[in-house]
């Protein structure tokens, strides 16, 4: 049986593209490691659906650029010596580096000179732009693939130096199998009391809820019984604390309820309740590349979505499939909120089209896309000798 080891500086558990990817790998039959940082509180060392998984207790505070220091640093040599010490054991085929930072491709050096392959993600949300891309350019060239999750990143990186012979894209999709026990909710119900816009992710600023808040207050007068739910996973209260002071600044304290964190497991539930999703992600340069792993999410449970238009999204869906403003714009997302709420029929026209543009790059697609690239490169040579590596980005951008 064929070992693959998965590098990660996230929590395991909540880290969905991680997660899905392993899983998928463990599926096929391969013996899968995963290295990651622990919970609150969490185990350090646990199977998760088939999946190994070695943990490091190391505190993810966002901060000072000494704080992200000491923490990539800490979790690269964790990685290096734990990826030493495991290889002589497993004889990994394969080396999934998924990151920030981009130097993490190298705490698997020594399964390299053993004869793994490597692959290795970068992310779009980066810091000192000079040096992060100088460490993104010597990344992708000391690995032997990279993976991206989309083609306008795989297209700048290329523009980078990439060698278009050793990228793929993979996009960062949601399984369907999660969502299939609850099938579409109802979706437009008419004019009834009950209109329920939502969000659900993480509460930093780069994701604009203050935005839809703002948006919200001024259409909600036009959108009778309309609510605006927000469940939102947060670092710290100072996250939450100025959407609350927004909340009660617009008199909106009965329409837009902040949620705690809701597990995973029960999302599609929560889905299923809603009537439209929104993604107010904020303009600008680091964002032309984003692709929000909640607008699969939506897409599969039949909701239509209000989304930013960045350059990404934009590339997968037209017009037709989603209903776009100006980033940054409370005022235009607010006309779109009351187009929607006015017209049920075009939430149902929008839902359709998203998932038919949807369809080509659903997880089905790309998993089997990421298996073949595997299981490729794993039976491509002696794991006993230097082998190829594969590197995994989704990109710095800037």
């Amino acid at each position: 049986m064929r070992s693959i080891c998965i590098l990660t500086q996230s929590f395991y558990e909540f880290d969905a593209r991680v997660r899905r990817k392993a899983e998928a790998l463990a599926a096929a039959g391969y013996s899968v490691d995963a290295l990651a940082l622990a919970t609150p509180n969490g185990r350090k060392t646990y199977t998760l659906n088939g999946v190994k998984v070695r943990t490091i207790s190391l505190a993810k505070k966002r901060g000072s650029l000494f704080r992200y220091f000491f923490e990539y640093t800490a979790f690269f040599f964790w990685a290096f010596v734990r990826v030493f010490l495991q290889m002589r054991q497993r004889r990994y085929a394969v080396i999934d580096v998924n990151t920030l930072p981009d130097f993490l491709i190298f705490a698997a050096a020594p399964a390299r000179w053993m004869g793994a392959k490597l692959k290795y993600r970068t992310s779009e949300n980066s810091w000192l732009i000079r040096l992060v891309k100088y460490l993104e350019k010597i990344s992708f060239q000391y690995a032997d693939h990279v993976i991206t999750i989309n083609e306008p990143i795989c297209d700048l990186l290329v523009r980078r130096g990439l060698s278009p012979s050793k990228s793929i894209v993979v996009m960062n999709s949601a399984s369907e199998e999660r969502f299939a026990s609850i099938g579409p909710g109802p979706g437009a119900k008419g004019h009834s009391d009950s209109f329920v816009i939502m969000y659900h992710g993480t509460l930093t600023q780069i994701y604009g809820l203050d935005i839809a808040i703002k948006a919200f207050g001024m259409a909600q007068a036009e959108m009778p019984g309309a609510e605006l739910w927000i469940l939102g996973a947060t670092v710290s209260k100072s996250e939450q604390d100025p959407l609350a002071r927004l909340v009660h600044e617009y008199g909106l304290t009965a329409k837009v309820k902040l949620f705690e964190l809701v597990p995973s497991a029960e999302i599609p539930a929560w889905l299923n309740k809603c009537d439209v999703g929104i993604l107010p992600l904020r303009g600008g340069v680091f964002f032309d590349f984003a692709f929000p792993n909640k607008l699969p999410e939506f897409v599969i449970m039949g909701k239509p979505v209000l989304m930013s238009r960045v350059k990404t999204i934009r590339y997968y869906f037209s017009e037709e499939a989603l209903a776009y403003f100006d980033p940054n714009d409370p005022a235009d997302l607010a006309q779109q909120m009351i187009r929607l709420y006015g017209d049920r029929s075009l939430c149902a026209r929008l839902a359709a089209r998203a998932k038919e543009e949807y369809t080509p790059i659903r997880w089905d697609v790309m998993k089997q896309r990421y298996l073949n690239l595997v299981g490729g490169l794993s039976d491509s040579g002696d794991c006993a000798t230097e082998g190829p590596y594969l590197s995994e980005t989704t990109i710095l951008n800037g």
